[in-house]
């Protein structure tokens, strides 16, 4: 697998307020605005939105970009991407998600990340972020992303890797007794099943297993390979992704960078 920093491009200062790349301030800032994710929602993907816009832009030049969000929701991300000059559309099946905040956002349809609305080779950039654990068919999420886009385009798939402290979202840290139980432990308690419930709208899968897929397309020629990184850490444990085992564990979230074709 092969890692091509060649292509990595400089990041856009999507918003100065955040802490610069790849340092500990900012994967503090970031577990701090994870922490209020339920009371406080706009504080954090607010914040995410902007960190992973800026963090995308460093493989894509997102000025004059068309972009697509697999998975976008409500709109933080759209407002991200637009403010660092892309042209937006983003799908969601989920038509809670998309009027989290009121209406439906414009250039946004309610689909399937398994069967995307799109012709092929549509964007230079397909993104999705925390969506891959929640599909029943992560490889065929990731065929449709690189199906839109373009020859030579960026796609750039973020996900919770089951055995990470969060794997299991709000049923963690039980579902390292097994992802049932943790889902029927939590509607015990509380009185009605975790949204994120396993088997439903939540699976497990591993680094590994994507890792294997990506390698297997890049062998075939279909993709190259830029980077496989642990999005929240800060540089200098970046190291870890490369541990297998130990990468499931202590990644909290994984980042994997294509270039199609």
């Amino acid at each position: 697998m092969s890692y091509a920093r060649n292509l990595e491009h400089r990041p856009a200062s999507v918003d100065p307020r955040l802490p610069p790349i790849g340092s500990l301030r900012r994967s503090v800032a970031l577990f701090r605005a994870f922490r209020v994710e339920q009371t406080d929602p706009d504080r954090f993907y607010s914040l995410l939105a902007a960190d992973s816009v800026r963090e995308a832009s460093r493989w894509c030049d997102l000025r004059g970009a068309t972009v697509l969000d697999v998975g976008g929701g409500p709109g933080y991300f759209a407002d991200a991407f637009r403010a660092a000059g892309a042209s937006y559309a983003g799908v969601d099946p989920d038509v809670g998600e998309l009027t989290a905040r009121g209406e439906v956002g414009t250039n946004t349809v309610r689909a399937s990340g398994l069967c995307l609305p799109f012709a092929d080779e549509t964007f230079d950039l397909t993104y999705s972020s925390n969506v891959l654990e929640h599909v029943p068919d992560p490889e065929a999420m990731a065929r449709e992303m690189l199906r839109v886009s373009k020859a030579g385009g960026t796609v750039l798939i973020s996900w919770t890797p089951w055995l990470s402290p969060w794997g299991g979202h709000e049923t963690a840290p039980w579902h390292y007794l097994g992802g049932r139980y943790a889902a029927n432990r939590y509607a015990a308690r509380h009185g009605h099943r975790p949204k994120n419930d396993f088997g439903r709208s939540l699976f497990g899968y591993s680094i590994g297993r994507m890792r294997t897929w990506a390698r297997t397309a890049e062998s075939a020629g279909d993709l190259q390979v830029v980077a496989m990184l642990p999005r929240y850490h800060p540089w200098w444990a970046r190291w870890v992704i490369r541990v297998p085992g130990l990468r499931e564990v202590v990644s909290w979230n994984a980042v994997l960078v294509l270039v199609k074709g």
